[in-house]
């Protein structure tokens, strides 16, 4: 699986740090954390994070965050998840993180923004050294229990066009119950004129109706996580002529389905935040089946101890994911991504599908050996 190209669009870069340097960092900034043994550092987190509740899940990021607060910290962070990421076999990424979380050093706004973009360029020209090539653009993120989301929109547009940085898209994040997309709807509707792509959290810790409130009046082209549309959806035993489940779907589902808008989903993360029982039952298997467009991520590579390839495995190993199951969603993924069309369709032309046709090569030599 981790030979495989793959396309990650759902990955917090303040939730995917690698745990040596959790601890380098917090020993020389003065944080105190669990424990100073980065293996042991790494099984707390992925604990904590296992009480099936998003709000205990989110409170494992202020270790994370608070070694996240210097230039050259955030830089340093930026490129090492670049390089994991290449090196699990990621040939684009998206990478979200707020940055109203990483002021207490005395950083600007901006110059949070800075740092981030060149360890991100870093990564790039790393892996490449390396023989790994990998893309990698970066989303904003508003706090929705927090009310900077229109100056996040702002500083968003102001990086837009950055020579040297990457910043392909908005996104608003956090705790979600209690806390509509609509609260950000003047954030929305900045972005939405000045014609920049905007993914919305939703459907994970609320309901079917935070995901049509994303949807509209907020105008999301994506939906990150997007677990709860199953809500909408009534499953009766058998498939149809198609061989599709049979199902009946709301009127939010069938939107959701009928116009192609992706789910970010996170099997792992899902489990941990209760909104799913397993991965084997997680229902990204059914949403697939039933058409949607589905896209697997790992949401926090740190807190899920978890990897793109690992999220596949999981899916293969209990769900009965196959190989063309796993090239549609990344295909898919890719399609859905923030990256230029021009881009796209040569990824895919030229990485993505080649790698998939030898890789199915592959396992028909072995079947016939």
């Amino acid at each position: 699986m981790r030979s495989l190209p793959k396309v990650s669009l759902h990955d917090h870069l303040d939730g995917g740090l690698r745990p040596e340097t959790i601890v380098e960092i917090a020993s020389a900034n003065g944080h105190a954390l669990p424990t100073t043994d980065p293996a042991e550092l790494a099984e707390w987190f992925r604990e904590s994070a296992d009480s099936g509740s998003l709000v205990r899940y989110l409170e494992t990021f202020d270790h994370t965050v608070a070694v996240m607060q210097d230039a050259e910290s955030l830089a340093r962070v930026a490129t090492e998840a670049v390089l994991d990421l290449a090196a699990d076999g990621v040939v684009y990424g998206e990478l979200r993180y707020a940055p109203e979380q990483h002021l207490r050093g005395g950083l600007s706004l901006d110059e949070v923004v800075v740092a981030v973009e060149e360890g991100m360029r870093r990564g790039e020209r790393l892996a490449a050294e390396a023989g790994r090539t990998i893309r990698v653009g970066t989303l904003l993120t508003g706090m929705r229990h927090a009310d900077r989301s229109l100056e996040i929109a702002e500083l968003t547009l102001r990086h837009r066009d950055d020579p040297d940085g990457r910043v392909v898209g908005y996104d608003i994040a956090g705790a979600e119950d209690g806390f509509p997309p609509g609260r950000h709807r003047e954030a929305f509707d900045l972005l939405h004129a000045a014609n920049f792509p905007v993914t919305i959290h939703a459907g994970e810790a609320a309901g079917v109706e935070s995901i049509a409130e994303a949807l509209f009046p907020c105008g999301a082209q994506r939906i990150g996580h997007g677990v709860r549309i199953v809500e909408d959806i009534e499953f009766s035993a058998g498939t149809d002529r198609f061989g599709m489940p049979n199902a009946r779907l709301g009127r939010v589902a069938n939107w959701v389905r009928d116009r192609g808008v992706v789910l970010e989903l996170a099997p792992s993360s899902n489990v941990q935040t209760g909104a799913a029982t397993s991965v084997a039952e997680h229902p990204v298997t059914r949403l697939k089946d039933l058409g949607f467009s589905v896209s697997v991520n790992t949401d926090n590579r740190l807190v899920s101890a978890t990897t793109l390839s690992r999220e596949f495995a999981l899916l293969a190993d209990g769900a009965g994911w196959t190989l063309e199951d796993v090239e549609r969603a990344t295909i898919t993924a890719l399609a859905a991504s923030f990256l230029p069309f021009p881009d796209r369709l040569a990824l895919a032309t030229d990485v993505i599908r080649p790698a998939y046709d030898a890789a199915r090569a592959r396992l028909r030599g072995d079947e016939q050996g």
